[in-house]
């Protein structure tokens, strides 16, 4: 085949392709990041591009998602197009590209505490309560003599168990690798890497001359399906030295779990998909180790959390049979790892750990969000909810904990509407709305792109209470200025074609609030089901956790009117921010917190909601604005008796 070059602008960067390639193939060879949802599938039209000079074969597919105007003016969908005997040049619209995302990165841990002085060693004392998983022990041993002739190793066992107590030891063999030298020369002065998942019987993993005891540090990371975190910290101290977030590179075999599930077990293989994970949390351990001023090989531990999926494809394992009945992953425990051994940057004797999952669809970012929170350490019934493309719901308190997921597909990340985009740069994420006029901001302070989920709630709560709209989600007042109707379909203009980026509205059709609320139909079905399952109700709830990026931008009263949360008391609803952060964090700086997480995933009792009849009847039920069963909304049908009194 010949090759020829693809210029995409307005990157200006050129990549050499292959006749009969997609454009969007090539564009992700050269790192050019074309926003999608489905992986290349050719069912989410998001990857528009314009094709500037050169010529392509479009698919048929594609048509559907191009009308005459926009194939008149060159443009198509990357993932459809394929490239012929011409060099091309192509342009990718600022609302298909991915740039300055906005990333989670603070968590909030509601109970943790301080950790005892790391550098304090007991005789009289077994291991800490609060021991990080790896601990550097200094040693100074005594020379061996006629009468003291134990070998190296055992003279270095006999030191450890002085300083760790009545413990065993072990030892990885490569640390016999040239012992007897490095003792001689340091002056029998060594510092061990002891890896304590084991308290009983601690592992040796390194061995190094003279006394490095204070280089130990660790990382925690959220491996999240559209983001990754990653906090570096210091074993000593319990100090988090830096945090870095990244877009998964892996979004670019599509934006969801199924959709990478698809690409992985079809055309792709998994390969492609592990070998994004892995870059990225290396550049962002690249990152926090330059910017700390130290060598990555002072890492000695990574604790990672992420969805079934995601650990799945970080560990390079396939996920095929996640998505296909009866739902059984390869594994949900994971046998810990040496870093080096999945393609991560850290010392080479480094231990990765990834946090047990507890079924396909709930994942180890749940649990590592139960230990952050404390739920299973109250005695009060709480819930625990993560909204994001699959919605992972929580109840239980100290002596129960039941989970479930429900599908919400991608409308609270924007996709799937006419103007939908992630949390990135010149997305509008809130929205207000006082009679005729429109008021709205952006992420970064830039020029409207699109709308992000957040600001999709805003709108439907606020054109709820306006009577723009009623409770099914169907455009009723079309008087209002901010109303139009384009193609048969009523929409309204959040943020007119004069102040966008592209120089068209972005609005909000009828058909993106119907997706929205199915989406937010499932989360509420799933909670109400899970409750009922155990002959409660919302109303017994006295805590509700919110995690991860959504929930942080979310407006409780307006998550509330439209039926997305429960209606109870808006004091019992907290925000916890990246919480499968804050869990990998605990797990990484205490056995005891990393044995407890293992606890609690062995301990959630998870219900397949698609063998639950009542799940359908309660996903009918809540679909409307907020709920068929007005009883259970009190608060807002007084609020919406008010407007219509007050209109």
């Amino acid at each position: 085949m010949s090759s020829v070059k693809i210029t995409f602008q307005p990157a200006n960067r050129t990549v050499e392709a292959e006749e009969g390639e997609t454009i969007f193939d090539a564009a992700s060879r050269g790192n050019i990041e074309i926003g999608n949802l489905c992986g290349g599938q050719g069912v989410c039209g998001k990857c528009r591009v314009r094709v500037l000079r050169g010529k392509v074969r479009r698919s048929a597919k594609s048509l559907g998602y191009l009308d005459r105007k926009d194939l008149d003016e060159g443009f198509a969908l990357a993932c459809r197009t394929q490239i012929l005997e011409e060099d091309l040049e192509v342009w990718v619209p600022p609302e298909a590209t991915t740039e300055q995302e906005q990333i989670l990165t603070a968590d909030r841990v509601l109970r943790f505490e301080s950790p005892e002085s790391l550098e304090e060693e007991s005789a009289a004392t077994a291991v800490s309560h609060y021991l990080p998983l790896v601990k550097k022990i200094y040693l100074e041993l005594p020379e061996p003599t006629l009468t003291d002739n134990l070998s190296d190793l055992e003279r270095i066992f006999r030191e450890l168990h002085k300083k760790l107590g009545d413990t065993g030891s072990c030892a990885d063999f490569c640390c016999l690798r040239d012992l007897a030298g490095s003792l001689r020369q340091n002056r029998w002065k060594i510092t061990a890497a002891v890896h304590f998942t084991n308290p009983a019987c601690p592992m040796i993993r390194a061995l190094e001359g003279g006394d490095t005891s204070k280089q130990n540090f660790g990382v925690a990371i959220d491996v999240g399906t559209t983001t990754i975190v990653a906090q570096l910290v210091d074993l000593r101290t319990s100090d988090v030295i830096g945090v870095e977030g990244s877009h998964n590179v892996q979004a670019r075999y599509g934006e969801d779990v199924i959709s990478r599930m698809i690409f992985a077990c079809g055309r792709g293989g998994v390969k492609p998909l592990n070998d994004a994970v892995v870059t990225t949390i290396n550049s962002l351990v690249d990152s926090l180790a330059n910017k700390a001023g130290i060598s990555v090989e002072e890492i000695y531990c990574l604790v990672a959390a992420g969805n079934t999926t995601m650990t799945h494809l970080l560990l390079g394992l396939e996920p095929c049979t996640i998505r296909l009945e009866p739902y059984v992953p390869t594994a949900s425990r994971f046998p810990h790892l040496l870093a080096a051994e999945a393609g991560l940057h850290a010392n080479p004797r480094a231990v990765l750990h990834c946090v047990p999952c507890v079924s396909s669809y709930v994942g180890g970012d749940i649990a590592a969000g139960v230990l952050a929170c404390g739920m299973n350490d109250q005695s009060r019934l709480s819930a625990l909810i993560d909204v994001g493309t699959n919605g992972e719901i929580v109840v239980g308190n100290s002596e129960w904990l039941v989970c479930c997921s429900a599908s919400a597909g991608p409308a609270f990340e924007g996709g799937g509407a006419k103007c939908g985009m992630r949390a990135v740069k010149g997305a509008i994420e809130t929205v207000r709305i006082e009679g005729d006029q429109v008021f709205y901001s952006t992420i970064g302070k830039a020029r409207p792109r699109g709308v992000c989920g957040s600001a999709l709630i805003d709108v439907i709560s606020e054109l709820l209470q306006a009577g723009i709209i009623d409770q099914s989600g169907k455009f009723i007042e079309f008087d209002h200025p901010g109303v139009r109707v384009v193609d048969d379909t009523p929409e309204f203009v959040v943020a007119p074609g004069t102040q966008t980026e592209t120089g068209q509205p972005v609005s909000v059709t009828e058909d993106d609030i119907g997706n929205l609320i199915k989406s937010k139909a499932a989360i509420l079905a799933a909670m109400k089901v899970l409750l009922g399952s155990l002959g409660m109700s919302f109303s017994d709830l006295e805590q509700i956790y919110v995690a991860g990026g959504f929930g942080a931008h979310l407006d409780i009263e307006k998550a509330i009117t439209i039926g997305l949360l429960p209606d109870i008391p808006k004091e019992r609803i907290q925000f916890i921010g990246n919480s499968s952060l804050a869990g990998a964090r605990l797990a990484l700086l205490s056995v005891h917190a990393f044995r407890k997480l293992e606890a609690i995933a062995r301990q959630m009792t998870y219900f397949e909601l698609s063998v639950r009849p009542e799940f359908m009847n309660e996903f009918v039920a809540a679909l409307f604005l907020p709920h068929t069963q007005m009883a259970l909304f009190p608060t807002v049908e007084e609020k919406l008796s008010r407007k219509r009194r007050q209109a």
